[in-house]
Parts: C-alpha cells; structure tokens; sequence
C-alpha cells in the first residue's frame, strides 16, 4: 500500500499531463472509515484497471486540516504510512481534469459531491455508501471500508495483505464505536471473522478498540484554535452562518487553565477557511 500511494503521489507531481484519471474520493467529514476505504479502493482500482489509468486517493480537504483528524492521523502513523504520500483536495485541479474529458470519480462514504464540486457529477462513475446499500431496520449499517472488503474479496482476494486487513479491521471496528451500538452486527462480525480467519495474527479486538478509544478525542499536538475547529459544525439559514465546536476534555480541567481571562480569542479568518462563503469580516472575536 506505501509503495502504491508513494507512486501515485509522484506520478501526479511529475506529469504535467495526465492521461486518464481515476480519483477516488469520500467526504469532508474525513472520518476514519471514508479514508481508509478511499485509499483501498484505490488500490484496489490500481491493480485492475487497464493501462493508461492513474488511480488516485484524495483526501477531500486541504492539506492543512488534517491535523484537526487526530484519531485518522494515529493509526495512519501506526501503519507507518507517511502523510508526504497523502494527496489532498486543494493539490489536484479536478475540474480542470474534468473539462478535458480525463476525470473519472468513484464516490465513498457518501452519494454527493460537495457544493463547490457539483460541476463534477457527470464524472461519477460509481457510489460506495453505507446508506444507500444497507436495509433502514438494521441497527448498524454496514461501514464503507466492509463494502470496499467484500468487493475486493469478490475480485481479487490476493490483494488483501496482513497490513491492509489490519487497517480495514480498525476502521470496521472504529466505525463501530461512534455508532454506539452494544454490539456489531452479524454482517460486520462475518466481515471480521473471515479476516481473523486469514490472518490469525492480527492484535486481538480489545487491544484496537482501546488504543482507538484513547485517541478518537484525542487533541495532542493541537494548538487551542486548531482544538476548537477539530470538530466545528455549521448552522446556516440563508446569508447568516453559526460556527458550533465541540471540545472534549477532562472534568478535572479548571476553566483557568484554557480561559484564564474568562475569554479566548478566535481568529474569524480560520473560521472562514473551514466555511467557504461566510459574511464574517475578518478580525477576532470573544467567545465566552
């Protein structure tokens, strides 16, 4: 998988002209499952399209933000796979791609394209997406990276390594944690089953929900500006946008030690950056 992502990271900045291109690409939301799925599918599509085809993973955020993606980056950092081979969305024009007639788009994790992309749906050749593939009374819908497995179990099964399974193993299971469901579900348990069954020497379950416990709130390494937009969501109703931040953090945490004046200042234009459209004039605001 490293040598697939460090090749097609080069190829994409030695050519100055690409031929055909096939991207793969989930949504901002970033999460864990979307990308994990992105980059093996893309793997996937690597090994069976013909030649002429480059298949591409991208990341659908600016290089920037990952940092906020603290729980992705850890067990990308696990694997050894280094973010210089990640491509991100502000590092290829696909529109551009697109208005040659050279851009294909396999979509994970969700049925659209983000509003600055509609322009691109005519590229969408295919649709990875939980929801629309799993039956509404199931209690836990399938994960992209079970979907991405099944399919290439069923094309060729001799690409799923040790690494890679142990990779899709911990998004499955993280995907599970976020659902708060008491217990996965017979579809992921069979999905789970046929990878511990290939490779018993995978670390056991409890030991990859732990770790990923520990980290999926994790902020370390994070500046309290970068803590505050991890996990910012956006209310809009017309012109008027409302920016709300989750922060978890210990009960034993005194206010003094994050606001010691009662207030912290947020740079508007971070905020603007993150909502692509917003009114806000640039400047700081207290928040308290």
């Amino acid at each position: 998988m490293e040598e697939f992502l460090q090749r097609a990271k080069s190829k994409l900045n030695r050519s100055k002209r690409l031929e055909k291109v096939h991207v793969v690409i989930g949504p901002k939301s970033c999460d864990l499952d979307s990308l994990i799925s992105t980059f093996t599918y893309a793997y996937f599509l690597d090994k069976v399209s013909p030649p002429g085809v480059l298949c591409l993973p991208v990341l659908n955020i600016p290089r920037t933000e990952f940092n906020y993606f603290t729980e992705t980056r850890f067990i990308l950092e696990e694997l050894n796979i280094s973010e210089s081979f990640h491509i991100f969305r502000d590092e290829i024009n696909l529109h551009q791609l697109n208005d040659e007639g050279k851009l294909s788009i396999t979509l994970v994790g969700s049925n659209v394209l983000a509003s600055e992309d509609k322009t691109l749906e005519s590229a969408v050749v295919k649709v990875i997406n939980p929801v629309e593939q799993s039956d509404a009374n199931i209690e836990f819908r399938e994960s992209s990276s079970s979907l991405v497995l099944k399919e290439i179990l069923q094309e060729a099964p001799d690409l799923i390594t040790e690494q890679l399974a142990h990779r899709l193993r911990g998004s499955i299971l993280f995907k599970w944690m976020t659902m708060e469901s008491e217990k996965i579900s017979e579809k992921q348990e069979e999905i789970l089953s046929i990878l511990e069954e290939k490779f018993p020497n995978l670390p056991p379950r409890e030991d990859i929900i732990n770790v990923l416990q520990e980290t999926q709130f994790s902020a370390q390494g994070l500046s309290i500006e970068q803590t505050m937009l991890k996990d910012l969501k956006e209310l809009s109703d017309g012109e008027i946008k409302v920016a709300i931040s989750t922060v978890s953090m210990n009960l034993e945490m005194s206010r003094i030690e994050l606001f010691p004046k009662g207030t912290w200042l947020v740079n508007r234009e971070a905020f603007q950056t993150r909502t692509p459209g917003s009114r806000c004039k640039a400047g700081n605001t207290n928040v308290q």
